[in-house]
C-alpha cells in the first residue's frame, strides 16, 4: 500500500469557478499526496464513488454557489450509507462563518475560507489524515 495521502478535490453543483480548487490540488501534489481532480459539476454521488474506487483518505470540496450546506451534507450522507465514514471530509470557498459551526456538527473537518493559505491547507491535511500505512 502507498504511504502518500490520496486526495479527492471535487467542485460539486453548479459552480464553475475552479481556479481555487486546482491552486489546492497543485499545492497537495507538490506536498507529495496524490491528487485526484474530478473537475466541474461533479455531483455527490461521483464523489464519493471517485473516493472510494480511489481509495482515499480524504476528500476536498470546494464551493462558492452558495449550495455548501446541501451539498457538503449530501456527501456526507452517502459516505455513511457506503460506510466510508473514514475518509475525512474538509472543503473552502465562499462560506459563510456562521455556517461553519453547521458544518463542523453535520461531520465536515475543517473549511478553509477565503485568505486561507495552500500551506495551511498542506499541513492541517497532513496532521489530520492517516495513510494507508499509519492506519
Amino acid at each position: 500500500m502507498s504511504s502518500r495521502i490520496r486526495v479527492v478535490v471535487a467542485k460539486p453543483g453548479l459552480d464553475g469557478h475552479d481556479r481555487g480548487a486546482k491552486v489546492v490540488a497543485r499545492a497537495l501534489r507538490d506536498a507529495g499526496m496524490e491528487v485526484i481532480y474530478t473537475g466541474l459539476h461533479q455531483t455527490p454521488e461521483q464523489i464519493v464513488a471517485t473516493a472510494i474506487a480511489e481509495d482515499a483518505q480524504v476528500v476536498g470540496l470546494s464551493v462558492l454557489s452558495g449550495a455548501h450546506m446541501t451539498l457538503f451534507e449530501r456527501v456526507i450522507a452517502l459516505l455513511t450509507e457506503q460506510q466510508a465514514t473514514d475518509i475525512v471530509v474538509f472543503g473552502g470557498g465562499i462560506i459563510p462563518d456562521g455556517d461553519i459551526p453547521a458544518l463542523t456538527k453535520m461531520g465536515v473537518a475543517k473549511i478553509f475560507t477565503p485568505g486561507a493559505t495552500t500551506t495551511s491547507i498542506v499541513e492541517w491535511v497532513r496532521d489530520n489524515v492517516k495513510t494507508a500505512s499509519a492506519a
